[in-house]
């Protein structure tokens, strides 16, 4: 929730820690080599420091997800040594986005992380920054089209594609359902569509049935009542954010009598996508069978350090950086650091390395 506490484990491992403080020391000297991943001074902007104000604009703040990157963002700022601004909410209105996008770029910001709405609106304010001079990291969305440093993000493609092999392996045929994202989105149509496709090629026996909810909790809810009423025979749910899908699901099976716990009689199996606290106690008590641990923790470390370098003019190219994770240049030719995002079972729920875990 806004406002959380957070607090970090010492339990990561010895090579963690290593890659850990090694992206601190480069972020902190600008204009040294880092890691496996190559990254070079641009001759057009580096005669910058790497200093300066950054403004830092949220998607939204309803969703537990994003209250807890919002609560990261000032402690990963201060760890990478950014000068960050009290974080920005445009409460999911992309037309918003731009005018605070606007609004910082007039405060003299010299650096954006940015969270798109909208993965084409968000152009607009891109191309602003652009013409100012203010290189932008973008977080969890990666723009159409515009000019950005970097996107640090997770595959959201394997997101629908492990919830697709998870519910796969627990149904052997019947109906499933997924609550999808905004399609406005390459987030949602990347799950979605993932999610798909693997059903029709792996679990032919299965059909998929879709809710579009934008994101928007009231919607998923209604549409999940109706699609009940039409399917009480359905076997499987995925949601694609747990952060806003996850208390409307449970609440509509409940009214309906269907939410039976794992290992019961007529156990919808459930999979989730965010990997927030809720989510885990979910989990715990066989409410839902499993989630995708999107990495909020390290979305604001990421967002932080790729920032600063862009501040020094620095640039990367793809292949595998020194955190675990690999930089791939996506068909626009925008680079992203596609971050881990692992599969949470009860199996491994307790992971005191998982993010969720270290939320108080």
């Amino acid at each position: 929730m806004a406002g959380r506490t957070v607090r970090y484990r010492n339990g990561r491992n010895a090579s963690r820690a290593i890659c850990v403080t090694a992206a601190a020391v480069c972020a902190a000297l600008a204009l040294t080599a880092c890691g496996s991943t190559k990254d070079t001074v641009d001759s057009g902007g580096g005669k910058g420091d790497g200093k300066g104000k950054v403004g830092v604009i949220l998607p939204l703040l309803t969703s537990p997800f994003w209250q807890s990157y919002n609560d990261y963002v000032p402690k990963m700022a201060k760890s990478e040594d950014v000068d960050a601004l009290k974080t920005v909410n445009s409460n999911s209105d992309p037309s918003q986005q731009i005018t605070d996008i606007n609004n910082q770029l007039n405060q003299g910001v010299k650096g954006l992380v940015v969270a798109p709405l909208d993965s084409a609106a968000i152009s607009a304010g891109l191309d602003q920054a652009e013409r100012k001079g203010v290189p932008v990291v973008a977080v969890d969305v990666a723009p159409e089209k515009g000019k950005v440093a970097m996107v640090v993000r997770a595959n959201n493609v394997a997101y629908g594609e492990k919830a697709c092999e998870y519910l796969g392996k627990q149904i052997p045929s019947g109906k499933v359902v997924q609550i999808m994202g905004d399609l406005a989105s390459v987030n949602g149509r990347d799950r979605s569509e993932a999610f798909r496709t693997c059903v029709k090629e792996k679990f032919p026996k299965l059909k998929v049935l879709e809710i579009p909810a934008k994101w928007e909790s009231d919607t998923a809810a209604s549409k999940l009542d109706t699609l009940l009423n039409a399917n009480p025979d359905l076997k499987g749910i995925y949601m694609q954010a747990g952060g806003v899908y996850l208390a409307p699901t449970l609440q509509t099976l409940k009214s309906k009598g269907l939410l039976k716990k794992a290992g019961e009689k007529g156990h919808i199996s459930i999979v989730s996508n965010d990997g927030i606290p809720q989510e885990f106690d979910a989990i715990r008590k066989g409410q839902i069978d499993a989630t995708v641990s999107q990495p909020a923790d390290l979305y604001a470390k990421y967002g932080m350090y790729y920032i600063k370098a862009a501040m020094a003019g620095k640039t990367f190219e793809p292949g595998p950086t020194d955190h675990d994770s690999e930089i791939v240049k996506l068909p626009s030719g925008i680079l992203e650091d596609q971050l881990p995002a692992p599969l949470v079972t009860k199996d491994n729920v307790d992971d005191p390395e998982l993010w969720g875990n270290t939320v108080e």
